[in-house]
């Protein structure tokens, strides 16, 4: 039986002192029983966020390491200081489960400031406006669960069907944690985990494409509610691949996510 969700229902996690409590938006596609990758980025994220620095400070990169499946479960939030500094800062944060730490980062600060720069690179055109929201294949009876309820997605190019190299627009429809607003941090981590999901190149019937990890580095912080992917899936036949995002927002592209693979049949 799928494990019951402790936390809320329009939200993915309710806070009760440094602990998370999951609830049932937080499922993800590969088991009932555990968390999809976007809400514990999303909330890893949040919490290096909440880090004390001296200056202002901006997290330029976040690396989530899955370290075993994320239990609907409470989670402990643990946060340290590797290094910081007045211009560039190292910290990480874990979530823990029944003792066990289920899930680590590490991110990079660097402080807000002001710098004379030439004009940006002109990158390729990517969509400026959300398409029509693309209905997600779902069987009768279906529980809630991230990628079905709490992330709305809308194809620019290619489909749920296709499968492939894909653009898509994502808006988290929920908050991270109940009451706050999310941050554009936690927007990005949120939609870039499920890179490998839209860009999928071996069908879900017949494949576990999990990834163990999620490395999100923006160049500036996405504007806005909805984040773009532009991603594509790369396989070895040896039982791993790399999914590999743009992210952009409907200004222009703000930085890129990788999420490594482990590939198996089922």
């Amino acid at each position: 039986m799928p494990a019951a969700a402790p936390g809320p229902s329009d939200a993915l996690y309710a806070l009760d002192g440094n602990r998370a409590l999951p609830g049932p938006l937080t499922v993800g596609p590969w088991s009932p029983d555990s968390q999809h990758g976007g809400p514990v980025a999303a909330l890893l994220g949040r919490a290096v966020e909440a880090i004390a620095t001296p200056v202002p400070m901006q997290v330029m990169r976040l690396t989530v390491e899955l370290l075993r499946p994320v239990p609907l479960a409470p989670l402990e939030i643990a946060t340290s200081v590797l290094r910081m500094g007045t211009r560039v800062g190292f910290v990480e944060a874990s979530v823990s489960a029944g003792g066990a730490v289920v899930a680590t980062s590490r991110a990079l600060m660097i402080r807000v400031g002001e710098a004379r720069v030439p004009e940006p690179e002109q990158w390729p055109a990517t969509p400026t406006e959300p398409l029509a929201a693309t209905p997600r294949p779902r069987s009768a009876g279906d529980p809630p669960a991230f990628h079905l309820d709490a992330m709305e997605m809308r194809f620019a190019r290619g489909s749920w069907e296709e499968g492939g190299p894909a653009v898509v627009w994502e808006r988290l429809a929920v908050p991270v944690v109940a009451g706050e607003e999310p941050s554009p941090l936690q927007r990005a981590a949120a939609a870039a985990d499920s890179g490998n999901g839209i860009s999928r190149v071996v069908p879900f019937s017949d494949y576990v494409f999990v990834n163990p990890d999620l490395t999100v580095a923006l160049w500036r912080p996405p504007a806005g509610e909805w984040v773009g992917l532009d991603v594509r899936t790369r396989l070895d036949g040896r039982g791993w691949g790399q999914a590999e995002s743009l992210l952009f927002d409907p200004v222009g592209p703000c930085g890129r996510a990788v999420q490594s693979l482990y590939v198996q049949g089922r």
